[in-house]
């Protein structure tokens, strides 16, 4: 950024955080909010489950090509330039798909909103980057994280509440008056950067999109085509392993600019930040997934109530994204992010002893220690990755941080998904192998439940299911947890910044 460019948005810092940040939780709230409301979907649209599924596949899949792309087109247009469209076009894009009357028009209207919306959030990290000095970067980083956390961890709640006391349309058109908001903030305060602007590397990009949308297609579609019995899944998974592959030797063979930046994979911080990214996708969005099946399908939760037990991990998530933001010029990094790992498994471990029958307690305290956790990690992590790179990298730096993070997320769902319905049907057959005349155990059931009648039998079964899929979901969450607890000693791979910046300005934060 230059000196007078600098000046404009140190003038207008709040301004600028404010605009961008509404644009940032507009696309955030976008990636989980039309979730809940896709049963109403099905039905206004006359779409069968399969095909409804296409609504959220869409907007993941042009999200995930478009999103590599954001660094090059700030560099050829400029970055307040790029920003602006991408509001415009996320924003019409959302009108569109509350104006929807078909699957194919909401599916169109999805895909341009993957499109427009792919570059808000790594803009958004960048900016706050370029306008903050080092002493500040700590809590520009909690600003942003909060923005970040607001879709998956608010982003049901309000879905349900909108679907439920308005429309399934309302999803979408609550983005309206944050997008004007936050495009009026863009253009009136925001100075324009424009780095060193450089050839588009073609084949760097198409084999990248490529494997991102074949990557993408595989993990979204295994569990309905059961995996690699699918011809589908197998050429999926074939098409983007090639794919990256031949990214993989372009990049480090090509002379010239690469799509990738070479110099990106250069720097330690960022390449472990961005592999503890992917790490945090995969916990977060996977636990996210599986708490909403767990409360509303087998505990009988209505939709409301479940974004109502599961809010506080939202509190705690901005409780700790508060004190971090003062912790890290005073606290190594490394030690907060271990804290917050270490908060995380044992919200997991809770986790791990639901029953059919206890209260909603149990998530809401689980799920604020979990909040704490995410917190705690989320912020000291995105200022550790970025505490070495080049300021001229981040334009190029910030879209692939969020593309490994989403990508962790993807992975995440397609895991817990993929074992919940394994593990579930594998406990039914073992639970059921028990329902026979020799066990004595089922002499004390009432006679409601007794296997001697058609009756029965028909109730043993689905109570073998309920208790076979609380199984599942136990399994699910004691692996989240095993993964949360073995990534802590790699924090150790993390270079701390130095802090004698931040000491010699005398300007740290109280």
């Amino acid at each position: 950024m230059s000196a007078p460019a600098r000046e404009e948005a140190v003038r207008h810092h709040g301004m600028i955080t404010i605009s961008i940040m509404l644009a940032t939780i507009m696309q955030a709230l976008d990636t989980t909010i039309a979730n809940v409301a896709l049963p109403h979907m099905q039905g206004s649209l006359q779409a069968s489950q399969d095909q409804i599924t296409w609504v959220l596949t869409s907007y993941i899949v042009s999200a995930a090509i478009a999103l590599p792309l954001t660094g090059w087109l700030c560099a050829r247009w400029g970055r307040r330039q790029v920003f602006m469209i991408s509001v415009i076009g996320f924003t019409a894009a959302s009108m569109m798909c509350g104006l929807a009357t078909s699957l194919g028009g909401i599916v169109l209207a999805r895909l341009l909103q993957g499109i427009f919306g792919a570059a808000l959030v790594p803009l958004s990290q960048a900016v706050l980057l370029d306008i903050n000095p080092p002493h500040r970067v700590g809590q520009a980083m909690a600003i942003w994280g909060a923005g970040i956390m607001v879709g998956p961890i608010l982003g049901p709640m309000l879905g349900g509440w909108l679907t439920e006391n308005l429309d399934w349309r309302w999803v979408f058109f609550i983005n309206l008056p944050v997008g004007v908001f936050a495009l009026y903030g863009i253009w009136r305060y925001l100075p324009e950067n424009r780095p060193p602007s450089s050839p588009l590397d073609l084949f760097g990009f198409v084999t990248l999109s490529l494997g991102l949308g074949l990557l993408q297609l595989f993990l979204d579609r295994g569990e309905l085509q059961d995996w690699f019995d699918s011809w589908e899944i197998r050429l999926e998974a074939a098409g983007a392993l090639v794919a990256f592959a031949f990214l993989a030797v372009h990049t480090w063979t090509v002379r010239g600019a690469s799509f990738v930046d070479r110099e990106l994979l250069k720097d330690r911080n960022f390449v472990t930040g961005c592999t503890f990214g992917f790490i945090v996708g995969v916990v977060l969005y996977g636990t996210m997934a599986l708490l909403p099946l767990f409360l509303q399908g087998l505990m009988d939760y209505p939709v409301v109530y479940t974004g109502m037990v599961t809010a506080p991990r939202g509190v705690g998530t901005m409780i700790a994204m508060i004190a971090v933001g003062r912790l890290v010029q005073r606290v190594d990094l490394r030690l907060i992010m271990a804290t917050g790992f270490t908060l995380t498994a044992v919200a997991l471990w809770q986790m791990t002893h639901v029953t059919l029958q206890m209260d909603s307690s149990l998530i809401v305290t689980s799920g604020f220690i979990q909040g704490l956790g995410i917190g705690f990690t989320f912020v000291p992590l995105s200022a550790a990755s970025f505490a070495t790179l080049a300021p001229r990298l981040r334009n190029e730096g910030t879209p692939l941080y969020s593309l490994l993070r989403n990508i962790g997320g993807s992975v995440g769902i397609a895991v817990v998904q993929t074992l919940l319905s394994r593990n579930a049907g594998q406990s039914h057959a073992d639970l059921a192998a028990l329902v026979n005349r020799a066990n004595q155990g089922l002499a004390t059931l009432p006679g409601m439940l007794s296997p001697d009648s058609a009756t029965g039998l028909a109730l043993l079964n689905a109570e073998v299911t309920r208790q076979a899929a609380l199984l599942a979901y136990v399994h699910d969450f004691r692996i989240m947890m095993v993964v949360t607890a073995l990534a802590i000693p790699f924090l150790a791979l993390i270079r701390p910044p130095r802090r004698r910046v931040a000491q010699a300005s005398g300007d740290v934060p109280h």
